[in-house]
């Protein structure tokens, strides 16, 4: 059945390439929607919200555009995947610009890299940037035909640190075992750039356009 995937455009991000790759995967009849109409996110089937950018910055574009409301009842109510800041802003509260409220929609922390975490006290460049091993810590179907260990895409300053540690469904090493993705109810969210992360990247998102909840 065609179904409307809503990629949300609140100006922090390229999202041509997320929306390039979902188009690219999506069945025939499907509906890719880069969009910052509330209507049209509440409408959808399914939604990825991707983006890149502070975290004061991103919650200005977010309020700029009236778009609280829509992520957090998008996020509670249909599939959806946050990716990159679209993960980090889900959370309470984030260390970055002196300290940023986000959407408190997942209770926990924005924490930053401590840059003396390296191994043997060696220090740690900040920031994590490039392919990194994704481990998950369960099953779940956005890792479908994906290997344990697969390497993905980051680019980062910050990690989240939920309250809930059973939302962690993956973890990467960087100085520390982080949290790389969480997962609960409908929601998906990721660390790392699916869109940017080759052949694993792109079935991370095929399996997401056939997840039924």
């Amino acid at each position: 059945m065609a179904q409307t995937i809503a990629v949300i455009d609140y100006g922090m991000g390229n999202l041509r390439s997320v929306a390039k790759a979902v188009e690219h995967l999506a069945d025939a009849g499907d509906r890719v929607r880069v969009t910052d109409d509330p209507a049209q996110i509440l409408a959808a089937d399914r939604v990825l919200f991707p983006g890149q950018g502070a975290a004061r910055d991103c919650m200005k574009a977010i309020s700029d555009h009236h778009l609280n409301r829509a992520v957090l009842d998008a996020a509670g109510s249909k599939p959806f995947l946050g990716i990159c800041m679209g993960l980090q802003v889900l959370m309470e509260f984030s260390e970055e610009n002196e300290g940023t409220e986000l959407l408190g929609l997942l209770p926990g922390r924005v924490r930053r890299f401590d840059p003396d975490a390296g191994e043997g006290g060696a220090h740690l460049k900040i920031p994590h940037m490039g392919w990194n091993r994704v481990h998950h810590t369960g099953g779940h179907p956005l890792w479908r035909d994906i290997p344990q260990d697969s390497r993905f895409y980051f680019v980062h300053s910050y990690f989240v640190d939920p309250v809930d540690k059973a939302m962690i469904a993956a973890t990467t090493g960087y100085g520390i075992d982080f949290a790389s993705a969480l997962a609960k109810d409908n929601l998906f969210a990721v660390q790392f750039h699916p869109e940017k992360s080759a052949r694993d990247g792109l079935t991370l998102l095929r399996n997401f356009l056939r997840w039924d909840i």
